[in-house]
């Protein structure tokens, strides 16, 4: 049995920021019943994964204001609007880790939140890797962490690596890194 939709009757734009617009929306449940909905409206975002010829994996850690402490994560932005998902991916991989890719190859995609906002974060690995200059944001801060598979397991198991999207992409990583390294 297929559940029933919500229909949307009516939206309304209440903050709009350069990063995401915060939305209400007038529905209608499945019971006739009326209420409202808000959430976070965004392009989407991409996150990167880079993996050196060697098969370690580029991360950066960064300070996050939120949680008030640094977080350990895979190279990640919010698409502009005008931007697509892989011109994002191949721009925070270079703003955050300081290299570009040869191939950059879209894996997957998921919500990493979907109770609360509806952005599809796709998730790239990026190979073939060359320094450039790294030009972050004036309110970003980033110190490039290499990892081996075995040591991102270990630092997620201490608590080290706790970030969502990362956990996330990782879960989507890991079995395809597995694959090839057999």
């Amino acid at each position: 049995m297929a559940l029933k939709p919500w229909k949307k009757l009516k939206q309304s734009f209440e903050i709009k920021n350069p990063w995401w617009t915060y939305r209400k929306d007038e529905v209608q449940l499945p019971t006739g019943k009326q209420g409202e909905y808000h959430f976070v409206h965004v392009n989407g975002s991409s996150m990167v994964i880079p993996i050196l010829n060697d098969g370690r994996m580029i991360l950066v850690s960064q300070y996050r204001y939120l949680v008030g402490r640094e977080s350990i994560e895979f190279p990640c932005g919010s698409v502009k609007d005008g931007s697509t998902h892989e011109e994002t991916a191949r721009l925070e991989l270079a703003e955050e880790s300081g290299y570009e890719a040869q191939e950059l190859k879209c894996i997957a995609e998921f919500n990493p939140y979907n109770g609360v906002t509806d952005e599809m974060c796709k998730v790239f690995i990026a190979r073939g890797l060359s320094p450039v200059d790294a030009k972050p944001d004036e309110t970003e801060e980033f110190e490039r962490i290499i990892l081996e598979p075995k040591e991102f397991d270990e630092k997620v198991r201490d608590g080290i690596i706790w970030d969502g999207m990362t956990l996330a992409a990782w879960a989507i990583l890991k079995p395809q890194l597995m694959k090839w390294s057999e």
